[in-house]
């Protein structure tokens, strides 16, 4: 868990119950510093790393290799035992700043995403963000080495 959303409230609810509800679903404490996430990939300790929501600011820092957040240092250190990380991308500059980035990661080794699609084409034309009804389909597909498709939704598809 980022160390903004483990430590902010915000309009999609308080910090203290987004940790403790992984909590209660993993039964694990939530990793949300640098030097916690940084033993994932040498313990092997997931068979599949998600990163959900992930921004376009995450986005960026997984293309060029920065290293500075414990979500980042969570997908680099997964990634040393060649294990696939699914993005699940919600993002307000998705069909702009953030296109290459979203490019870059997916012609990665081990990278996958979530089907995308905007999610208000009118007021925020660049914006799009995961289905995340799919993150389940998107983990099975990931595993087996696939990349599930379409990749671009429609709005109208997650009625």
């Amino acid at each position: 868990m980022s160390d903004a959303a483990y430590t902010t409230d915000t309009r999609f609810g308080r910090a203290q119950e987004h940790a403790a509800r992984l909590f209660d679903i993993t039964g694990k404490t939530v990793l949300h510093d640098i030097t916690t996430t940084e033993p994932i990939g040498p313990k092997k300790m997931f068979d599949v790393l998600l990163v959900a929501p992930c921004t376009g600011n995450t986005l960026a820092k997984l293309a060029a290799g920065i290293v500075d957040t414990p979500v980042c240092m969570a997908v680099k250190s997964h990634l040393r035992s060649q294990r696939p990380v699914v993005i699940a991308v919600s993002t307000n500059d998705a069909l702009a700043g953030a296109s290459k980035n979203i490019g870059i990661l997916r012609n990665y080794k081990h990278f996958y995403f979530v089907p995308v699609f905007q999610d208000d084409p009118v007021n925020k034309p660049f914006s799009m963000i995961s289905d995340f009804s799919r993150i389940p389909q998107t983990i099975e597909a990931a595993l087996d080495g696939i990349q599930i498709q379409p990749m671009l939704t429609t709005m109208e598809s997650q009625n």
